[in-house]
């Protein structure tokens, strides 16, 4: 029993001596708030019209504090996981300690504005998530002011994106090229509509290219609308020679050209003629075709292709020179386009060896280089003796300009040699000896040609 005592008395002399410091940690606990440390989190949240929008609350550090989410008027969306606003679009995604997570589907602009997330501790935490409703185009429209245009014309095109928010951008293209075009925007209410202008200058090439109007904005992608160009033009006009199919146009053998003429719309109208002459009265004219059975001399000039339509008229021109049954050289000249400039580029061409090109018209097809076998384009076969009579004229000016250049030599030669000649100093004798008088009286007297020469001079008659 003594030991029992002895072995007890000294726990329970420590036992007072524990509680004064548990006291003090249970005090203080008592006197911190509920809440200290914990944290709301929430993201801003932006959603197209009509799509789902997720609301998200998180706590962290939670120690079980409740949380609740209100709508912009700060009705109660949710009381932990209880749903007290009759709205269905409102369901509940996740609930637990740390995170209330709820969803808004079918998403309108009635939705948009500040919701609260609050969490109650002592004292109450509270903040907001801003929901932003994006509203694509509503309709995407090009207007166009004329549905057929003319080649030179400058039309009026016109794009509209309605009812959209924020405010479209509006890019125009014409196939892959970016055109530049003027926006003017319109606001009604909380929506705006956008109306872009373009004005836009046709060619024939422009046919059949689509003019695309695309939309750039937040809530959609890809979104565009197009409308193909029609565009009228004259025709193009091309001449080709069918037979000879190579070499030169002699005098006895046949010639036959073929035009062929397209446009928009297609000609309606193709004749030949003469240029600044008639016809020769055994050329035969048949549609599109020109035959002439027997070459002569005299069938040399210009034969013109003209066609027209609604549009206009254009033509293409084929230049003929018959040659002598016996000639060989090949003509200097191919096809049917502009004439050159100058003798200067004619001769550089037939130098070169490259092809100089006849005259089809302003509105002839580009020049295309074709084969033998398939030629397109007649030489023009008075080449070969133009550029005969050009070397002639320039030898005849050549010896003009060098008899000049001699008889100019010749002038100056003369002219120097002449006043070589009487250049220099002329002495006279009239007043020799007259050097030494000492005033001038004497020296008349002493000069030779004075008195007394002219007393030495005397001549007597018997």
């Amino acid at each position: 029993m003594a030991g029992r005592a002895q072995h007890s008395g000294p726990a329970a002399r420590g036992a007072p001596g524990l509680l004064p410091p548990l006291l003090l940690l249970l005090c203080a606990a008592a006197l911190i708030p509920a809440g200290v440390g914990q944290n709301l989190v929430t993201e801003d949240v932006t959603v197209v019209e009509g799509d789902v929008a997720t609301i998200s609350c998180r706590v962290k550090n939670s120690d079980d504090s409740v949380i609740q989410l209100l709508n912009p008027n700060r009705q109660t969306i949710y009381f932990r996981d209880f749903r007290p606003l009759k709205d269905s679009r409102f369901q509940l995604v996740n609930f637990s300690n740390s995170e209330l997570r709820v969803s808004l589907t079918n998403v309108s602009i009635s939705d948009e504005g500040r919701y609260f997330c609050q969490l109650y501790t002592d004292p109450p935490q509270e903040i907001y998530t801003t929901i932003t409703v994006l509203v694509p185009p509503r309709n995407l429209v090009i207007d166009i002011q004329k549905e057929i245009a003319v080649e030179g014309e400058e039309i009026e095109l016109n794009c509209t994106a309605m009812a959209s928010r924020p405010a479209t951008t509006i890019r125009w293209f014409k196939g892959n090229k970016e055109l530049t075009g003027k926006s003017e925007v319109e606001q009604w209410s909380d929506m705006y509509t956008v109306t872009s202008q373009l004005l836009l200058k046709v060619a024939r090439e422009d046919d059949g290219v689509p003019v695309i109007c695309l939309v750039d904005h937040p809530a959609v992608k890809d979104l565009q609308t197009q409308r193909y160009l029609e565009v009228m033009y004259k025709p193009q006009v091309r001449v080709s020679q069918n037979y000879p199919v190579q070499g030169l146009t002699r005098e006895g053998e046949p010639l036959e050209l073929t035009c062929a003429a397209f446009g928009k719309p297609q000609p309606t109208d193709m004749r030949w003629l003469r240029v600044d002459d008639e016809m020769p009265q055994h050329v035969v004219v048949s549609g599109s075709n020109l035959l002439i059975s027997n070459l002569n001399k005299t069938d040399n000039g210009t034969y013109r292709c003209e066609a027209s339509n609604a549009v206009g008229k254009s033509h293409a021109d084929y230049m003929l020179f018959v040659y002598d049954t016996t000639a060989t050289t090949e003509p200097a000249a191919h096809g049917f386009t502009q004439l050159p400039n100058s003798a200067e580029e004619l001769d550089a061409g037939d130098r070169s060896g490259a092809p100089v090109l006849l005259n089809a018209s302003a509105e002839a097809l580009p020049t295309v280089q074709l084969s033998n076998a398939s030629l397109a384009f007649r030489p023009d076969s008075r080449a070969g003796e133009e550029g005969a009579i050009r070397s002639v004229d320039h030898a005849v000016v050549g010896g003009v300009v060098a008899v000049v250049v001699f008889a100019m030599l010749c002038l100056l030669i003369i002219l120097g040699r002449y006043f070589a000649r009487h250049k220099g100093t002329y002495f006279t004798h009239e007043a020799k000896g007259a050097d030494d008088a000492a005033d001038a009286d004497t020296a008349i007297i002493n000069a030779e040609g004075g008195q007394n020469n002219s007393e030495e001079k005397k001549e007597y008659f018997i």
